[in-house]
């Protein structure tokens, strides 16, 4: 596999990953807590690594999955003390992201983990970190990725009815004895992991852009819930794509062109969705007052 390769596979499976999980976000007006969950997941990882003193392996996995449910409790928590929950968000993500820093800087420097790489990520770095798996030389974040796409992939279509009717209905999913609680912290788990893993490709900022981006251009073009999975996965395996060959064309930073093409795929969607777009809701009053005027 060449080495452009690979950073369009890693990139894609980031879309992909983080299209899936984003789609539910969106849908549960969670889109915050992506954005909470994608920083607060590096004291996770900080503090796994100052347990284990390795920067790869699955104990970055676990160490993400725990900071991820403990920002959601914690949320959770002050929403129910009486805090607004875009505050309890603003105070938890925050005030843990600090800690992650602080811990950075002062426990450890000295070692390949820092905030600029933490925040922004560095994709044209993953080929040259491989290990051998079945004699085919595979970079560890593209593997990682992998993993975590099959892991998302599986509790998605295991629980599928079951965050269906979460995502649409919590009350009624209460009523009928399922087990809400358990579900929404299983969901956590696998944003966190989905986070941890896409680190290394686009940074914590632009996994924020590929959690809601793709998703929410989803949502503009259909209103069926597996449609829009699979819309907002392609989505984001699309802008992830488009955007190594824009920052190969412009020069510029690849995981920030991957988000701005995120960003250019929701504005297609704003513009020419065919039920929500501005472009069909200003053809559709216009359309009806030239039937009128012809029936007239």
């Amino acid at each position: 596999m060449s080495y452009e390769g690979w950073i369009l596979i890693t990139g894609a499976l980031v879309g992909m990953t983080c299209g899936i999980v984003g789609a539910y976000l969106i849908l549960r007006r969670m889109a915050m807590m992506a954005d909470a969950i994608s920083h607060t997941v590096l004291l996770g990882i900080v503090l796994a690594f100052l347990v284990t003193q390795r920067l790869d392996g699955i104990h970055m996995l676990i160490g993400a999955a725990l900071a991820g449910l403990l920002t959601t409790f914690l949320v959770q928590w002050f929403h129910s003390k009486g805090v607004q929950h875009d505050a309890s968000i603003g105070v938890v993500f925050t005030s843990l992201f600090a800690i992650g820093v602080i811990l950075i800087s002062t426990s450890v420097g000295n070692v390949h983990l820092d905030v600029q790489h933490t925040l922004m990520g560095e994709i044209a770095f993953i080929p040259f970190n491989t290990t051998n798996l079945f004699g085919l030389e595979i970079p560890v974040a593209t593997f990682m990725l992998v993993v975590v796409f099959v892991i998302v992939l599986g509790f998605i279509l295991l629980l599928y009815k079951e965050w269906k009717l979460l995502a649409f209905d919590a009350g009624l999913a209460l009523s009928l004895g399922l087990p809400v609680l358990f579900l929404h912290y299983l969901f956590m788990g696998l944003v966190s992991i989905t986070t941890v893993a896409s680190f290394d490709a686009v940074g914590a900022i632009m996994v924020v852009a590929m959690l809601v981006t793709p998703a929410a251009s989803a949502y503009l073009w259909t209103e069926r819930l597996s449609v829009m999975i699979v819309l907002s996965a392609l989505f984001g395996a699309l802008s992830a794509i488009s955007g190594y060959y824009v920052a190969y064309w412009i020069d510029s930073s690849i995981s920030g062109s991957m988000a701005m093409m995120t960003g250019v795929v929701f504005l297609l969607s704003f513009l020419f969705s065919p039920t929500h777009g501005l472009v069909a809701k200003w053809i559709r009053p216009n359309k009806k007052k030239n039937d009128e005027k012809a029936h007239a």
